[in-house]
């Protein structure tokens, strides 16, 4: 018998761990694929992913994404307080369990740095793929640049101000 060496890595600390007990099948993740592309759909019909209407946001010209944005608060908190109150289950039936969160001054830094590259490039992650999609292929650069930023914070979040 053949012993198999396992090479023990420390353990990944997540701020927000996933505490998901059981995984989807890949014919479950389709449904996902489905939602993504509603929406995407909706994005687009909805000019969310318009770069005038983001920059008309940043200009403080225009209100309509302030009340997208806002809208989307209400009903996330909604969502929240409904899954609080009535323990609403996942579909596998298992609990949802959320975290408290502590404030860090990081956030201030990383939300500026987040809506100075918002600003200047008309994207948020969300809206980048249904641009993409939609033909716009100049966000391809964009993406490319949130991969880009999410793994060097990764590489460096340890000496950051986080």
């Amino acid at each position: 018998m053949i012993k198999e060496r396992v090479k023990t890595a420390q353990p990944v600390v997540c701020d927000a761990p996933n505490e998901q007990k059981y995984g989807d099948s890949p014919q479950g993740l389709i449904k996902y694929l489905i939602v993504g592309i509603v929406f995407g759909i909706v994005f687009t019909k909805a000019e969310i992913i318009s770069w005038f209407r983001i920059q008309e946001m940043f200009r403080l010209q225009s209100f309509f994404m302030y009340g997208v944005i806002g809208s989307a608060i209400l009903v996330g908190i909604l969502s929240v307080q409904l899954i609080k109150r009535f323990n609403i289950k996942t579909i596998q039936g298992e609990k949802v369990v959320l975290h408290d969160k502590e404030f860090r001054k990081g956030q201030i830094i990383g939300g500026f740095i987040f809506g100075l590259g918002w600003a200047i490039t008309g994207a948020c992650p969300g809206p980048i793929f249904a641009q993409i999609g939609s033909g716009f292929s100049v966000v391809l650069v964009t993406l490319l640049s949130a991969i880009a930023g999410t793994w060097l914070y990764g590489k460096f979040s340890h000496k950051l101000p986080n």
